[in-house]
């Protein structure tokens, strides 16, 4: 029950681990972005900020998107750090 409460001030649970990957590719948050957006994926840097320190809520299609463009399996993003 702890952990659930250490969640809900957070809008979505894989922000840190977007981040942590994203730092280790030596993407910034524009070239993410940018990425995404070809995929199809209408999303900009600020949006990518905000999703990664939780405040913004992240779609199921987001998250595959994202593990695709740097290269983690989806599962990853949703493990604890």
């Amino acid at each position: 029950m702890s952990s659930i409460i250490s969640f809900m001030h957070r809008k979505n649970i894989v922000g840190s681990r977007v981040r942590k990957a994203r730092k280790k590719s030596k993407v910034t948050q524009m070239e993410l972005a940018a990425r995404l957006q070809v995929l199809g994926i209408r999303i900009d840097r600020p949006a990518i900020s905000k999703l990664e320190t939780g405040s913004r809520p992240v779609t199921d299609i987001e998250v595959a998107a994202i593990a695709k463009t740097l290269k983690v399996p989806i599962s990853w993003l949703f493990e604890e750090n």
